[in-house]
């Protein structure tokens, strides 16, 4: 028996709301939720990619469970070694609670500048994650440059598995599980994120380029992580271009040629805001970009 809060909604159509929302009191009653609802159920937390789904003519998830409540999935915990990022923190905060943190300020960036500030204060980190229809999620890339860990719960127990590999799997999750926390390490690097709106505000990006390389007294690369969104239909790294940049000197000028030589590894996706062949010819650019802004940090 669940102890909470239910909601039940008045008899429109199955299609255009769930039966019931479930207002989890704890991460224990949220797990035992998901685990009766199975795949009718899914959580909820700020909703913003699950209420357009009509739009996309997806039909909703009979039951939710809202988990926006829990205390340990809304925190950010600053370690020594590491920060802990709950499921359930908006990017607005997100961006509040890395401010003053250098290392982070690729990641600050991409929660404090993607959408806008309304979808800012409810859009959560474990949404931006697990949505894999989402291909303009600025907080991904941003996090496979920090080789970030994702903890994921189920009432049988939990795991903790690298981002990338949370991002091949996320579809095919069992019925039950749920994003609890997203582990970030610690270090001395610098960091940034580009994104190219086709607007000023509202907009999602066409391109996106995050960046994390530490670089020694000569200005020399010695370690480089640079991911790439929104271009294809899930983030990734960008190898080839991590590997040319180590030993040299992080120049914005001359990363962006050697990105402009490497981007035949792309296929851009199409859609309604942008052809693919645009998405990837932006990519030089916004590694320039980014390298400038780290070079800045």
């Amino acid at each position: 028996m669940m102890s909470g809060f239910p909601i039940q909604n008045s008899p429109v159509s199955a299609r255009d709301a769930p039966a019931s929302i479930y207002v989890a009191p704890s991460l224990a009653a949220a797990l035992d939720a998901l685990s009766e609802y199975g795949a009718a159920g899914a959580p909820l937390a700020g909703g913003t990619w699950i209420m357009r789904s009509p739009i996309r003519h997806e039909p909703l998830r009979s039951h939710y469970v809202a988990i926006g409540r829990i205390a340990e999935l809304t925190a950010v915990r600053i370690g020594s070694d590491a920060i802990e990022i709950g499921a359930a923190v908006t990017h607005a905060a997100l961006a509040a609670a890395l401010a003053g943190l250098p290392e982070f300020a690729g990641l600050a960036a991409a929660a404090g500048g993607s959408a806008n500030p309304a979808i800012r204060a409810m859009a959560t980190i474990g949404g931006n994650l697990a949505a894999s229809e989402f291909a303009a999620a600025d907080c991904v890339p941003a996090l496979l440059c920090l080789d970030a860990d994702v903890d994921i719960w189920g009432r049988d127990g939990r795991e903790r598995i690298g981002l990338a590999h949370f991002l091949a799997v996320r579809s095919t999750l069992a019925p039950g599980r749920l994003v609890t926390r997203i582990i970030a390490p610690r270090a001395e690097r610098k960091t940034a994120h580009a994104r190219l709106p086709l607007r000023r505000s509202g907009d999602y990006p066409v391109a996106i380029v995050s960046l994390s390389v530490s670089v020694d007294a000569a200005n020399r690369v010695q370690t480089a992580q640079i991911a790439v969104g929104s271009v294809e239909p899930s983030a990734r790294r960008w190898p080839r271009l991590e590997a040319a940049l180590l030993g040299r000197p992080l120049d914005a000028a001359a990363a962006a040629r050697t990105a402009a030589e490497l981007t035949d590894e792309f296929v851009g996706r199409d859609s309604v805001d942008a052809p693919g062949w645009y998405r990837v010819s932006v990519l030089p650019g916004l590694v320039r970009r980014a390298a400038i802004a780290a070079l800045g940090s």
